[in-house]
């Protein structure tokens, strides 16, 4: 099969490998879609719990093409995709019932064998059917699933009113579950039109267009709109500068959220008597481990819409300009690689 294969960090090659064969309990998958989105690019890096060697991907959808034995809830030829996040299950974090936070979690495409192949592996476990939803619409599992953590974590009260900085896919997902989880009004601010019209669309209340550049034009204008702040803030963009001006968009006793994914040794600064006399909750919100089901069921009620995110898709053996237009092509939303 052909596969992306890392030696070491940004060090990779295109090549034919031998198939995996499922053992007990696991399922050979055919890979029809691999999603490629930020955290690949860390991942490209080195960063992000990166393992070498590796195939990376962590986004797919697929069909059933063999079952290990002892496999027994799914069928050769079913559509499916994968939960890549790994929990041991034993350290003092999945004893306490908090699996997200294990110390020895694995991910398939960070330090397993991925999706960016034409056949890739998995436990029974981590498999879902996607029943009748579309490869276009399922392969957003793994992003929306991430959202789905991410509106669990912020426990919106009905009617609360919130700001979403960032307008990619993931942002898009979040805001969408912002609204059905019970806020009046979801507000998207971002640096790309087109993403912002995709946002409205997708049933954004209100959209802004920020200019990177003059963050303090952004948080006036922000404030402008909604005088005492918005509940609910989360920076979805990675940006430092970004992260700074979202404590003083929160409301008092409101929620600001770290969402998007930043450098290890990246910092912010915040006001700790501001945090502090308004009790600002700050809250993070890390991939995902458990939320697959209901995000599949948000899918298939059609309340969560993927339509018109996916701008481009490229072979595998192009697997180097999909990097490339998700690091600087402007016009880029969802990219794929197609199988």
């Amino acid at each position: 099969m052909k596969a992306v294969v890392y030696e070491s960090a940004k060090n990779y090659t295109i090549k034919e490998i031998p198939t995996p064969e499922p053992k007990a309990g696991e399922v050979l998958i055919k890979i029809e879609l691999a999603g490629v989105c930020g955290t690949d690019l860390h991942i490209h890096e080195g960063d992000f719990l990166a393992e070498f060697p590796l195939i990376p991907g962590h986004e797919m959808v697929g069909t059933v093409a063999a079952l290990g034995s002892g496999v027994d809830k799914f069928k050769v030829g079913q559509r499916v995709t994968v939960n890549p996040v790994v929990s041991c299950g034993d350290c003092e974090f999945c004893r306490e019932g908090k699996p997200i936070l294990c110390h020895n979690r694995k991910g398939l495409g960070t330090n397993w064998p991925g999706s960016f192949a034409e056949y890739m592996i998995a436990t029974q476990d981590l498999v879902f059917a996607v029943g009748n939803l579309s490869p276009d619409v399922a392969i957003f599992a793994e992003p929306a699933a991430c959202a789905m953590h991410g509106a669990q974590m912020l426990n919106i009260k009905a009617g609360s009113s919130a700001l979403i900085f960032g307008a990619g896919p993931t942002g898009q997902l979040l805001a969408q579950l912002m609204a059905t989880s019970g806020a009046a009004s979801v507000t998207v601010a971002g640096s790309t039109k087109f993403k912002l019209d995709a946002a409205k669309k997708l049933g954004a209340d209100k959209t802004y267009l920020m200019d990177r550049n003059n963050v303090a034009k952004t948080k006036a204008d922000l404030l402008a709109a909604s005088p005492s702040g918005y509940d609910i803030v989360v920076e979805a963009t990675g940006s430092m500068e970004v992260a700074e001006i979202c404590v003083p968009l929160t409301r008092s006793g409101g929620t600001f959220m770290v969402y998007g994914v930043a450098e290890p040794d990246e910092t912010f600064r915040i006001n700790a008597f501001d945090v502090f006399h308004r009790e600002i909750r700050i809250q993070g919100s890390f991939a995902e481990i458990d939320t697959f089901p209901a995000t599949l069921a948000a899918f298939e009620s059609g309340r969560l819409k993927t339509d018109g995110l996916i701008t481009h898709r490229f072979s595998i053996e192009e697997y180097g300009k999909a990097l490339e237009a998700l690091r600087s092509d402007k016009s880029a939303h969802k990219i794929v690689i197609k199988f």
